[in-house]
């Protein structure tokens, strides 16, 4: 879900030829729900190999990572860890809607009717253990660092980008921020449109970057205030913030407010909106825990590997994943010409 920030975000459109050369990670989790989401057959399910077993992730995740592969971006996935418990109680709550949109589904495709199996597939995408581990298969396999991160992968990539191992994050959500991001990048795509999560067709889409300090000194807040702001409004560790509270309301309080955080959120009647008190919330974007102990090295590409997970496996084209690893050899070559032309 994320908090709900875009309205008072300034972004900035970029290149994806902007971030060659540059190591950006990637919120994972974010990415493969995407995935799952949009990655779907006419009627709006899943794409499968012929044993049933879900392949929509493992296709978006192929064909993106390889091109933004080829134009030079060095990637980095973050996994999330285990969920804290303030989260799970909502967690629940999703998987309860979730339940009841795949009922909905069914009751529609029983009928065949396809606009309404469009209508709710997209509510009720589940990424399994199973998923994760393969995800994390394909990512290896291409060469490419995975950090997994004790908890919540947000605050980790957030972690790196502020240690400098990384230039940016990679997520569509704003909760980044929150944990102090210094970068933010959305719409990492080299496609330029993206489908419809709901509705029919495709909207433009290009890769636009957030800097946080630009952002905080326009808004004129500092990165203490903006969590008060994000708690106000809602976050995944409180749904549905303040009622009656949005963002232009929101930054208004916390500016007249300044850093009296318990006065704000006693004027708001907060604990009457939340099942916790409104420091418990505040102190897991502050106190999140993240590790220090990752390697970001850079492999070969395991093309055996990868023919085996995706061709023998899982029955993908062989000449479609021939072609994306030819690409990317192509690509390393040109590199490998222009470095030797150095000397």
């Amino acid at each position: 879900m994320g908090v709900n920030l875009k309205e008072l975000i300034i972004k900035k459109s970029i290149e994806i030829d902007d971030l060659s050369g540059k190591t950006l990670a990637i919120d994972s989790f974010n990415m493969l729900y995407q995935f799952l989401t949009t990655i779907r057959q006419r009627d709006g399910s899943l794409f499968t190999d012929s044993k049933g077993h879900v392949t929509s992730h493992l296709i978006g995740l192929m064909s993106r990572t390889t091109k933004l592969m080829q134009k030079g971006l060095k990637l980095v996935f973050v996994f999330d860890g285990e969920a804290p418990e303030i989260k799970k109680a909502e967690s629940e709550k999703r998987r309860a809607r979730k339940e009841e949109a795949k009922k909905a589904y069914e009751i529609a495709k029983e009928r065949a009717d396809i606009a309404e199996m469009k209508k709710y597939a997209g509510r009720f995408a589940y990424l399994t253990p199973e998923m994760v581990d393969e995800a994390k298969e394909l990512i290896g396999y291409l060469g490419l660092p995975i950090v997994q991160a004790p908890s919540e992968g947000e605050a980790q990539v957030a972690f790196m980008a502020k240690q400098r191992d990384v230039y940016a994050g990679v997520s569509q959500d704003y909760d980044t921020l929150l944990y102090g991001v210094p970068r933010l990048i959305n719409n990492l795509s080299i496609v330029g449109r993206r489908k419809q999560i709901r509705g029919v067709g495709y909207r433009t889409v290009k890769p636009e970057m957030i800097d946080l300090g630009e952002n905080l000194n326009n808004l004129g807040i500092d990165q203490d205030q903006l969590i008060a702001l994000g708690i106000l409004i809602g976050t995944d560790y409180n749904p549905g913030g303040v009622k009656g509270i949005g963002p232009k309301t929101g930054l208004k309080l916390v500016k007249q407010f300044g850093k009296d955080f318990k006065g704000l959120f006693s004027e708001v009647k907060f604990d009457e909106h939340s099942d916790h008190d409104w420091k418990y919330v505040y102190d897991h974007f502050k106190k999140m825990p993240v590790t220090k102990k990752y390697s970001l090295k850079w492999k070969g590409v395991k093309k055996d590997n990868i023919i085996s997970l995706l061709v023998d496996k899982h029955e993908f084209s062989q000449d479609r994943v021939m072609s994306s690893l030819g690409n990317l050899t192509k690509e390393a070559e040109k590199k490998k010409q222009k470095t030797l032309g150095d000397f």
